[in-house]
């Protein structure tokens, strides 16, 4: 299981999301995205000081993806969290924070779930590492394969949160309908799912123990069951808001939320 080399990856994905412990949610966000960047990077360096029979440039296309999206997600989180610092500035921002304060958890408990999720982007960006580390040269028509698969994720995700952005901008008092959005309701979600779809699938060949199998596993269904999780919350969120808007309701009931075609329209019980 090179289970040095995987300690290395486990402190540097711990390292670069430990910006949680400054805010919990850090954890699952900007620190998430750090984290995958940073795995990329680590095993790249791997692959630099000690290379294998693993060709150099599959080691340097999939840290250049996972770096692009570490990049991508934590600029944007970075950006709304400046956005929101901005706005906690305000009197109206300082008048709510004071009536219901700022929660803080102890130190033990952001402790457990650092370790818990760091371990969890070592396994989402254990593919490459089974590459580099077990020698797989034999298949390069997969892991391209895998590739591709990312990168039209990574590039669904972007419309979809450029599309999001401006539609909200342009009416802020309705979710957004147009675009990707006409097809799905979370297509920034399923961006994210086809982008560790895309990851999964690269390292199919070069999975060579029962271990390697069951931590790429593992990683991929924790991260779709994490996206199904987000988007139950954010219609939980929506129904909240949007509940008595005929409109809303339209849309919602005619929309998968997740996956296009597949006839699931909502992961909470409507009242």
């Amino acid at each position: 299981m090179f289970w040095d080399l995987l300690g290395i990856l486990y402190i540097v994905c711990a390292v670069m999301c430990a910006v949680g412990f400054y805010k919990f949610v850090y954890f699952l966000s900007i620190g998430y995205g750090f984290a995958v960047a940073g795995g990329g990077i680590a095993i790249l360096v791997m692959a630099l000081i000690n290379p294998t029979a693993t060709p150099l440039w599959i080691i340097a296309v999939q840290a250049l993806l996972f770096l692009s999206y570490g990049a991508r997600l934590s600029g944007f989180l970075l950006v709304r969290e400046f956005k929101n610092a901005t706005f906690k500035k305000t009197d109206v921002a300082k008048d709510t924070l004071a009536k219901n304060g700022e929660k803080k958890m102890p130190v033990f408990v952001l402790a457990t779930i650092w370790i818990f999720v760091s371990a969890l982007y070592v396994a989402q960006v254990s593919p490459m590492l089974f590459r580099y580390a077990n020698e797989e040269m034999t298949d390069f028509i997969v892991p391209v394969i895998g590739f591709a698969v990312s990168v039209f994720g990574l590039v669904l995700e972007s419309i979809a949160d450029k599309q999001k952005s401006a539609q909200k901008k342009e009416n802020p008092s309705m979710v957004a309908t147009k675009g990707l959005y006409r097809i799905i309701r979370c297509p920034n979600y399923l961006g994210e799912i086809t982008f560790w779809t895309g990851v999964f699938i690269s390292g199919i060949t070069a999975y060579k123990t029962v271990g390697q199998w069951i931590m790429a596993i593992i990683a991929y269904i924790a991260i779709v069951y994490i996206m199904f999780n987000g988007a139950q919350r954010l219609e939980k969120r929506q129904m909240a808001r949007y509940g008595d808007d005929p409109a809303y309701n339209e849309y919602a009931n005619k929309t998968p939320i997740i996956i296009p075609l597949l006839p699931i329209y909502h992961l909470n019980k409507k009242n």
